[in-house]
């Protein structure tokens, strides 16, 4: 019988990051994948230069049909765009019991915004006490927060056991916006760190979807019934080698995207 997750969030037209990006993330790690589409973004590896928000009808009839049907194990939740986007998703998955991965996408690695301004209170108050993990990275963090961004491993920490506090079960803080060779994503949960993982910073501007894949990965871990910290483990060590093999794939002449299947076949 199939693992199955659900990722719920924004397609990207240029296939790097989004649902494209949850769907080859779950695949490669032998999740079957299903999808509800919050958003539709015009998108490359350059710029979003168009999005327009699913009515949000179709987006609850798009997660009842997949709850309605498929044993889902787990649930990414990626780009929302709307508090009123937020809100229907809250509602529509109030009966969903298993692991909930919260990615709060809120700029694109070109820059461009994914997420209202007005939307962030939203996602804070109504979404992340659901999470049972939430993968902020430092910009995203330092914004639920309202706060600056965190500048060492110790302000990490801080930030994730703040995060904690208003209510999500596990954070995961990523590096990657920090400075240094070195990269370190921190898992924190219960105020407690349970697990560091790093791994050297590669010199690439192919990096676009690296979010998503490690939210979804993780997702797959957790819809595998995997422990938190090794489904986290798990993603870690998956996205480290897609981002190691992203030069490979030369797609497009912005930031490109990392190499979903660097397992399975070589660019």
């Amino acid at each position: 019988m199939a693992h199955i997750a659900l990722t719920i969030a924004g397609s990207d037209s240029g296939g790097g990051a989004g649902i494209q990006a949850d769907l080859k993330a779950m695949s490669a790690l032998g999740i079957y994948g299903a999808s509800v589409i919050t958003a539709v973004t015009a998108q490359n590896t350059r710029a979003v230069t168009a999005m327009h928000g699913i009515p949000l009808d179709i987006v609850t009839a798009q997660i009842a049909a997949v709850l309605g049907d498929l044993d889902v194990g787990a649930i990414k939740i990626g780009m929302l765009a709307t508090p009123e986007t937020i809100e229907t998703v809250a509602d529509a998955i109030v009966g969903f019991n298993g692991p909930i991965v919260l990615d709060p996408v809120m700029i694109a690695k070109s820059g461009d915004a994914l997420l209202a301004q007005d939307a962030v209170a939203t996602l804070r108050d109504v979404l992340l006490p659901r999470a049972t993990v939430l993968t902020p990275n430092l910009p995203e963090a330092a914004r639920l927060l309202d706060q600056l961004e965190a500048a060492s491993a110790a302000e990490m920490v801080a930030q994730g056991r703040a995060l904690v506090d208003l209510g999500a079960q596990a954070v995961v803080m990523k590096g990657g916006h920090a400075k240094g060779d070195t990269c370190h994503d921190i898992l924190i949960s219960d105020s407690c760190v349970l697990a560091e993982f790093t791994a050297p910073r590669y010199q690439t501007n192919n990096t676009h979807g690296t979010g998503c894949t490690l939210s979804s990965s993780i997702t797959a871990g957790l819809a595998k019934g995997l422990p938190l910290e090794q489904a986290v483990g798990q993603a870690h060590e998956y996205l480290q080698g897609a981002i190691g093999a992203a030069d490979d794939l030369d797609v497009g002449h912005g930031h490109g995207p990392v190499h979903h299947f660097h397992r399975f076949w070589q660019a």
